[in-house]
């Protein structure tokens, strides 16, 4: 894969912990977070499942709320990059966005009246073809650069960090607007709840009790900027994708390689990439979703590859937002590389005996000035993405 740094300038997100990249940092420093039943859909299970929603987010009509999501972190990313509308118009601009399915198969009333032989409406039908997620952002400003939408489970939003990434390094476009979203969904709360890794209480990634995630759903958008325009416009990186590895285990369809190698092999290409030394990682940003084989894995590797590493997963005050997972925790990890700090791993108490680590339970300060962070993923997918410092380089 092609080397080379390539600067952030720009980030934003909205999750249940906040509707700004802001908010999001300062309710997980408090420590806070309130996962609970959910109030956008409705189900007769008799476990009403915790799940961490969106408060006071409301979509647009013509557009599914999974698109309205990410192009809301689109708009604050934007913005604390310092872009407009005007300047943007004279580069070429890519848009990159990771999702799951969108939640285009949450349609359900259109479904079940086809199904039943009437005739339904095409109005459902034709809002989900304005929502490609991708599209929306690059109809919304204008953008004429490449637009892909990747659809590649949990892992989608640090694949598509890493794509939009190759762009910059390439040439295909000036600036690129790479993340993530999702939305919840009946279909996706039944889907999990069904495969048997939601957990009844609010999720505890890497704790001896867990029992499962907790769904989420969130937008998230990084600003990607080439030297050339960066330099031009004087303006500092807040982070720098130094490099992207991805790796399939090949082994099920949803539980991970219990010896970690497509992990393993994905964290080596990732630092391979601008031959970051494996000492220099500050800390990790884990997938840690609270499922019992995913922590067991991850934690394994983690003490094979990184020894001593400090880690956390973030997922404890999000939830596990899925196509957008990667997408928010690569911003969270860049901006605590700003701070120097991460926040404590949510929902962890006592260690399992048979993880290879337990993660921080408090605030934790580190000097480095590189991370990582990492997705594992349904398919066997497992794709690794490290950041460093912003400011010039």
């Amino acid at each position: 894969m092609t080397s080379g740094p390539v600067a952030v300038t720009g980030m934003g997100c909205i999750c249940a912990a906040g509707n700004n990249l802001d908010d999001c940092l300062a309710s997980m420093f408090r420590g806070t977070r309130a996962p609970a039943p959910a109030t956008g859909f409705t189900s007769n299970h008799p476990i009403r499942y915790p799940v961490f929603e969106v408060q006071d987010f409301i979509e647009p009509p013509e557009l599914l709320r999974t698109s309205a999501l990410g192009l809301h972190a689109a708009r604050e990313a934007l913005a604390d990059a310092g872009l407009d509308r005007d300047f943007l118009s004279t580069l070429r601009v890519g848009v990159c966005v990771g999702t799951t399915v969108g939640c285009a198969i949450s349609n359900e009333t259109l479904c079940r009246e086809y199904r039943a032989g009437q005739l339904p409406g095409m109005a459902p039908l034709e809002r989900i073809q304005r929502s490609n997620p991708a599209a929306v952002i690059a109809r919304e400003f204008g953008f004429d650069g490449p637009c892909q939408t990747i659809v590649n489970a949990c892992s989608s939003g640090t694949d598509a960090v890493g794509l939009a990434a190759s762009w910059i390094r390439s040439g295909a476009c000036d600036v690129a607007l790479a993340g993530g979203a999702d939305e919840l969904g009946r279909i996706t709360y039944i889907g999990f709840i069904a495969l048997m890794i939601s957990d009844e209480a609010p999720c505890k990634p890497f704790d001896v009790n867990r029992k499962g995630l907790n769904l989420g759903e969130a937008g998230a958008m990084l600003v990607l900027e080439s030297e050339r325009v960066r330099v031009m416009r004087k303006k500092k990186a807040r982070s720098f994708v130094l490099g992207y590895g991805s790796a399939c285990d090949a082994y099920h369809l949803t539980a991970p390689r219990p010896d970690g190698g497509g992990l393993k092999a994905a964290i080596a290409e990732a630092l391979a990439c601008n031959n970051t030394d494996p000492a220099a990682i500050a800390f990790v940003n884990a997938h840690g979703t609270g499922t019992p084989e995913n922590d067991k894995v991850e934690t394994r590797v983690l003490a094979e590859v990184l020894p001593g590493v400090p880690f956390l997963s973030t997922k404890g005050y999000t939830g596990h937002t899925l196509g957008a997972a990667g997408a928010i925790e690569a911003i969270f990890t860049a901006a605590c590389l700003e701070l120097g700090k991460i926040p404590a791993n949510a929902g962890f108490t006592t260690p399992d005996p048979e993880l290879g680590g337990t993660p921080v339970t408090e605030i934790t300060t580190f000097s480095g000035s590189i991370a990582l962070s990492e997705s594992l993923a349904f398919g066997g997918n497992n794709s690794v993405i490290i950041l460093g410092k912003g400011g010039d380089q």
